[in-house]
């Protein structure tokens, strides 16, 4: 028992430094004095303010800002009425197909999803005249369509694990379905709507393949940007860039987690003061 807890904490070691050590080499690069990457020259913060004044950056990562809050938000809501759907009513015409459509994107390669976005534009804009030119829209449609299944995933195993005896106890003293719905179940699976959302949020801001084929031209996401500047050769602002989205990033992360945690908390407590006054 003692060698197998070894081995596993060591490929645990190691599988953390093999994901870990890259980022914090991007991290130590991005103070680099060298126009080269991968070559010391001495600590610089040069590229950061040679990225902050670069409009071509500042703008695209906006548009990326816009279309992930956006997206991730219509998505949530979206994927949590999918989510409830599927969790609470488990027999009703068409559930196997309507389960099918939304968990579908989660198994489809980007590529064809990808592709078959951009062909329904197209349809679209033949047979109706819109979108007359692909740009924010078709991007944040695009982006809401394959995010939702994974917000409808968390709040499903959510739903699933909660208890319906509080929700069951409140009908019986005369609670309207709707009071329910607002009062105890969507403030007991809040975690799970917050954790879809930054979900969301995250595979809308780093996605490339979808973004490409639906995107036109003067709408060129971060993600896209950076991959075209990755083709000539990765340089230090564009370390000094993956930096302030790890820094971003986790600093949302971390909030999350404080504010989950928090609200988890409470919500035990309330259940606790509950089941005391009921005693």
């Amino acid at each position: 028992m003692k060698r197998r807890s070894t081995f596993l904490m060591t490929m645990l070691c190691f599988g953390f430094a093999f994901f870990y050590i890259p980022i914090l080499s991007m991290i130590v690069y991005s103070f680099n004095n060298s126009r080269l990457a991968t070559v010391w020259g001495g600590f610089s913060t040069k590229w950061y303010v040679s990225l902050l004044s670069n409009d071509k950056v500042i703008d695209a990562l906006l548009l990326s800002l816009k279309i992930a809050l956006i997206s991730a938000t219509f998505a949530t809501i979206l994927g949590t009425m999918a989510g409830i759907t599927l969790a609470r009513f488990t027999k009703f015409r068409g559930r196997t197909l309507f389960s099918g459509l939304v968990t579908a994107p989660l198994i489809m390669p980007e590529v064809i999803t990808g592709i078959s976005m951009l062909v329904f534009f197209i349809l679209m804009a033949d047979w109706i005249g819109w979108p007359g030119q692909r740009g924010f829209t078709t991007i944040t449609l695009a982006h809401i369509t394959f995010s939702m299944v994974f917000v409808t995933t968390v709040v499903q195993a959510r739903v699933v694990q909660a208890d319906r005896a509080i929700e069951e106890a409140a009908m019986d003293l005369g609670s309207r379905p709707w009071q329910v719905m607002f009062d105890i179940t969507l403030p007991v699976i809040s975690p799970a709507i917050l954790s879809g959302w930054l979900l969301a949020f995250t595979i809308s801001l780093d996605d490339v393949v979808i973004s490409s084929f639906v995107t036109g031209p003067g709408y060129t996401t971060l993600p896209l940007l950076v991959w075209s500047k990755v083709k000539l050769g990765v340089t230090p602002d564009i370390n000094a860039l993956a930096t302030l989205m790890v820094l971003v990033v986790g600093i949302g992360v971390i909030a999350a987690g404080i504010i989950m945690n928090r609200a988890e908390k409470r919500r035990l407590a309330e259940e606790r003061l509950a089941f005391q006054r009921n005693e």
